[in-house]
């Protein structure tokens, strides 16, 4: 077991672009996307666990390098025509087989839905771990689906 800082991405409106677009020319945006997703986990030392559709699941063994790929994720696509929002988590997983499992990995994708569009949303865990070079607006205490208790959120303003 070991800590580490799950990052998951969503593209807002996928399902209507893709619709407005047509498979074609949605498949070529979405290799646009991946491609530069790949980029900034890269750049900032992650490691791409998983793709689904429009969707990335990355992990970082920093906080702080997980915050500023959600960053630089962000602003990537925006050149694409293309919004996502970032949800980050740290916690403690299970390596087996090269996946990451356990609870801190269900947090950090029941964060993202949370994430407004364009937005990194982050635990409190993350804040803390990587708080002094960003600056944080608190978003309030939610339930996560199917996680027990209650988890304090923030959105990332950027750079302090």
């Amino acid at each position: 077991m070991r800590e580490w800082s799950s990052l998951f991405t969503d593209i807002v409106g996928s399902t209507e672009t893709a619709v407005a677009l047509g498979d074609a020319a949605w498949a070529e945006l979405l290799e646009r996307h991946h491609a530069a997703v790949r980029a900034e986990i890269a750049r900032f030392g992650g490691e791409e666990m998983d793709t689904s559709g429009d969707g990335f699941f990355a992990v970082f063994r920093e906080p702080v390098r997980a915050v500023a790929a959600g960053l630089g994720i962000v602003e990537a696509v925006r050149p694409l025509e293309l919004t996502v929002r970032v949800g980050v988590h740290a916690g403690d997983c299970f390596v087996a087989d090269g996946k990451c499992t356990g609870l801190a990995i269900h947090v950090g994708a029941r964060i993202v839905a949370l994430a407004e569009p364009g937005e990194v949303l982050v635990s409190e865990a993350v804040r803390i771990g990587a708080g002094g070079p960003y600056r944080f607006s608190e978003r309030g205490v939610h339930e996560l689906k199917g996680v027990p208790g209650t988890w304090r959120l923030f959105a990332v303003d950027g750079p302090a």
